[in-house]
C-alpha cells in the first residue's frame, strides 16, 4: 500500500497586523516559502506534480488563484500547477488531506501542501464584500442569525462554565511557552526568515512577555457586553505562510528524500455552525476511533486557539493530559493567519515531534460554518 510521508516542513515567521511582514504581497510571501522548501529539501521543483494552497480571503491580492500565483513567482517552472483551497481556518490542513489523498491514490507521486493569509492587507471578511452569504435556505434554518465567531466563543464559554479568569489565564499561559520556545530556540529550525526593506523578521511578532491577570482584566469584552471574550483571550490578526512537501514512501527512498513523518490519520467532522467551533471535539474522536489509538497514544495535541473556550471546551470532553496541549503556545500568542495557520500548526507541530522523539502527534482546529478537520502524524 501506498502512503503519504513528510519529507520537509516550513513556515514564515508570524506577523502581527501591520508588522514586518505586511509590506510583503501574499503571493510573495508564499513564493517566499516554496523557495525555502525547495532549498532545504534539495527536490527539484519540475518534479512537484501539484501546489494545493489555503487562503481564506481570495479577494483582491488573494484572488486568482494564488497557490499558482505562487508558483509562478517563486520562480518554479511553468509546468507546476496550483490550486487553492478554502476550508475557512482550516484550509491549509485540508491541502494536506488533500495532498496526501493525491499521493496515496497515486495521482501524486510529489506534491506540496500549505497556505498563506496576510489579514494586514486583505483583512478578515474583505471577501464576503458585505453581502450576505448564507443564503435563503440558512436564513430559514438557523431562523436568521448570521453566525459570528466570537459570539460562538462566548457561547462555548457560557456552555462549559468557563470564567473570564480561565480563559485570561490560559491565555498567559500561551504567550509564557510561547516566549520560553522563543528564548529556547524550538522555533529556528522551522522558521524561514523574510528580508523586507533591509531588515530580516525572525521571530513571530505577536508572543509579549510580562501580562498579568490584571492587565487583561481591564480589557473590554468585544462581543458581549457582560461577556469573557476580549482581544487578550483571543488570536491575533496575523500574516504568514507555511508549507509542506509530502510524497510516498518509494518515492522518497528513489529521490534519496529523508520522511519525517507519515501521515496517520486525516478526517473531518461538522457540527452546529451557529456556535460554529465546536467541532474538533467530534473531529478528534474521530480520528482517534479511525487510527485506532488513544488519547494517551498521543504524545503532543495541537488545538488552534481561535479563543481561549475552543481549546478548554476540547481539554474538558476529550480528556487529554493538558501539558501536553499546545507545549509551544499557540495563536493566542503566536498568530493565527487564517488560511496559513493549518500548516504552520502543522509544521511546529512536526518539528516538536522530532526534537522530543514523539511518536504521535493529534492536530485539530475550528473552522467556519461549524467545521474541523484532524489530522495524527505518526513521527518517522
Amino acid at each position: 500500500m501506498r502512503d503519504a510521508v513528510i519529507v520537509e516542513a516550513v513556515r514564515t515567521p508570524v506577523g502581527k497586523r501591520n508588522g514586518g511582514l505586511s509590506a510583503v504581497a501574499p503571493a510573495d510571501l508564499s513564493a517566499h516559502v516554496l523557495k525555502a522548501l525547495a532549498e532545504r529539501s534539495g527536490v527539484d521543483p519540475a518534479l512537484v506534480d501539484d501546489v494545493v494552497w489555503g487562503c481564506v480571503g481570495q479577494v483582491g491580492e488573494q484572488a486568482l488563484d494564488i497557490a499558482r500565483n505562487a508558483v509562478l513567482g517563486a520562480g518554479w517552472p511553468e509546468s507546476v500547477p496550483g490550486t487553492t483551497v478554502d476550508r475557512q481556518c482550516g484550509s491549509s490542513q485540508q491541502s494536506v488531506h488533500f495532498v496526501a489523498a493525491g499521493v496515496i491514490s497515486g495521482q501524486y507521486d510529489l506534491a506540496v501542501a500549505g497556505g498563506v493569509e496576510s489579514m494586514s492587507r486583505v483583512p478578515m471578511g474583505t471577501s464576503a464584500q458585505g453581502q450576505w452569504a448564507f443564503g435563503e435556505g440558512f436564513r430559514e434554518r438557523y431562523h436568521g442569525v448570521a453566525p459570528n465567531q466570537g459570539v460562538g466563543a462566548e457561547m462555548i464559554a457560557e456552555r462549559w462554565k468557563l470564567s473570564r479568569a480561565q480563559l485570561d489565564e490560559f491565555s498567559l499561559a500561551s504567550h509564557a511557552k510561547a516566549a520560553q520556545a522563543q528564548d529556547e530556540g524550538r522555533f529556528d529550525a522551522e522558521i524561514t526568515p523574510v528580508e523586507v526593506d533591509g531588515v530580516k523578521v525572525t521571530a513571530d511578532e505577536g508572543v509579549r512577555r510580562g501580562g498579568t491577570l490584571e492587565t487583561l482584566g481591564k480589557l473590554k469584552t468585544v462581543f458581549k457586553e457582560d461577556g469573557v471574550i476580549t482581544a487578550g483571550n483571543s488570536s491575533q490578526i496575523s500574516d504568514g505562510a507555511a508549507a509542506l512537501l509530502i510524497t510516498s514512501s518509494e518515492k522518497a527512498a528513489e529521490l534519496g528524500l529523508r520522511p519525517l513523518a507519515r501521515v496517520h490519520t486525516a478526517v473531518l467532522a461538522a457540527d452546529d455552525p451557529v456556535i460554529m467551533l465546536t467541532a474538533p471535539i467530534p473531529a478528534t474522536r474521530k480520528a482517534l476511533k479511525r487510527s485506532g489509538l488513544s488519547v494517551d497514544d498521543i504524545g503532543v495535541f495541537e488545538v488552534n486557539e481561535a479563543f481561549a473556550p475552543v481549546p478548554l471546551a476540547w481539554l474538558n470532553d476529550i480528556g487529554a493530559a493538558p501539558s501536553r496541549l499546545n507545549p509551544n503556545g499557540g495563536a493566542i500568542a503566536l498568530g493565527h493567519p487564517l488560511g496559513g495557520s493549518g500548516a504552520r500548526i502543522m509544521t511546529t507541530m512536526l518539528h516538536h515531534m522530532r526534537d522530543n522523539g514523539i511518536t504521535y502527534g493529534l492536530q485539530t482546529m475550528c473552522e467556519g460554518g461549524g467545521q474541523a478537520n484532524a489530522t495524527i502524524l505518526e513521527l518517522l
